[in-house]
């Protein structure tokens, strides 16, 4: 594969020579960019930028012309759930009457719905479904991607979505994580004893998935109305033995204690968030664990939204995910969520690319590999269209700016 050679880029932005673990606090303000730049990838990865004025002579490379272009590291989108079965566009229409998350998921609507379709759904469609969407989103300049399990809510059905994510992680260009969510809801059978729903994740779920080494993480819906505190830390400690580092869903629905039951457990990050106060940023504050926050689910469920700029104030990480999936965010679009940072949560287009690139990467335990333009990292990139500034990035928000995408050095959208 011959070396690649990008130039005139107009701004090269989140370049730098060595690459931090994670932007917090003031630091996502912070953008580091080269006007009027090169950039060479060499063998998948990247080798060398600068400005144009010292681009040093290059022989035997393909040559690309970035005139009037920004180039920017691929988005790393943090918390998906992009393997299901079905759509689920008839509650949206509940939702429109009135109906709440909660009451949904009472009448065998929601996580539920999904569950029952996907145990009846064939593992070749599950993967061709989800191809499409992961292609879809690459479009939109996505480069790393986390997928949960948890429509199966049995063995059989959480072992098949799991599969299916290894499988795209094996064929797609993609960079992939996959996450174990055995406790994303209670199935009706347990509702009068979830405890032994509990017992089956731990006893017959989480051996299997370890035999079949078939998740990099583990997660647990921690919230009112699905997994309590006690409930989450025996599956965490579980979970242990077979090296799933804990990512939970936590606070969306109230002040459940899921924010500190992760910082308890060294969790990678903590997701959802809208109900975040002082204890709960104390306790993050004093920990590894990095915030994400999904607006596109507050956004479509009409929550409260996350307090963003209390987070970024306390010196604390932040990142935003899409959070895709058919019941609560039906959209992998990183640019709208992009978008909802800075009209929603306030955050500044700088702090907005942070949350999406580096500190992206770093919910999925990727930052040494991804989110930033630094040599001997892996060569995923954006090539915008030609548009006039950084700002306009979340300010065109019904836009599609990326012109192409570069996955491992290689164009694959365009």
């Amino acid at each position: 594969m011959k070396p690649l050679l990008i130039k005139n880029i107009k701004k090269l932005i989140g370049a730098s020579q060595s690459s931090p673990q994670k932007a917090a606090g003031e630091q996502m303000k912070e953008l580091p960019s080269i006007d009027n730049a090169y950039l060479l990838i060499t063998d998948h990865k990247i080798s060398r930028f600068g400005p144009m004025d010292q681009l040093p002579s290059i022989s035997d490379a393909e040559v690309m012309d970035a005139s009037g272009r920004f180039v920017l590291p691929a988005w790393c989108d943090s918390h998906t759930h992009l393997v299901f079965p079905e759509t689920r566009e008839i509650e949206y229409t509940d939702k429109i009457k009135g109906l709440s998350y909660e009451e949904i998921a009472k009448r065998g609507g929601g996580i539920l719905n999904s569950a029952k379709k996907m145990q009846e759904a064939s593992e070749e469609k599950l993967y061709k479904d989800a191809f499409k969407r992961l292609q879809e989103m690459v479009s939109y300049g996505t480069g790393a991607v986390e997928i949960k399990s948890g429509y199966g809510l049995n063995t059989e059905a959480e072992l098949k979505m799991l599969r299916v994510i290894k499988k795209l992680k094996e064929e797609s260009p993609v960079t992939i994580r996959s996450t174990f969510l055995g406790a994303h809801a209670v199935p009706p059978e347990f509702k009068s004893d979830p405890d032994k729903y509990v017992d089956i994740v731990i006893n017959e779920m989480l051996p299997e998935v370890g035999k079949e080494n078939l998740a990099d993480y583990v997660d647990v819906f921690c919230d009112r109305g699905f997994f309590s505190t006690d409930q989450t830390s025996r599956i965490l400690e579980a979970a242990q033995k077979y090296g799933l580092r804990p990512k939970i869903h936590a606070n969306e629905l109230d002040f459940s204690g899921g924010i500190q039951t992760g910082v308890k457990y060294n969790a990678l990050s903590v997701d959802h968030l809208e109900f975040t106060g002082d204890e709960e940023i104390k306790a993050l504050k004093d920990s590894d664990t990095m915030p994400v926050i999904l607006p596109g689910a507050a956004f479509f469920l009409n929550l409260k939204y996350a307090p963003a700029r209390e987070i970024i104030d306390a010196g604390l990480p932040l990142t935003l995910a899409t959070d895709f999936n058919p019941g609560s965010s039906p959209s992998g679009n990183m640019q709208l969520i992009i978008s909802m940072g800075s009209i929603l949560y306030k955050m500044l287009p700088e702090e907005t690319i942070n949350a999406v690139t580096i500190n992206g990467a770093y919910a999925m335990g990727l930052q040494d590999e991804l989110g930033t333009i630094t040599p001997g990292k892996k060569a995923n990139l954006i090539i915008t269209k030609p548009i006039p500034s950084v700002e306009y990035i979340p300010y065109a928000y019904g836009e599609n700016k990326v012109e192409m995408t570069i996955l491992n050095g290689r164009i694959v959208n365009s």
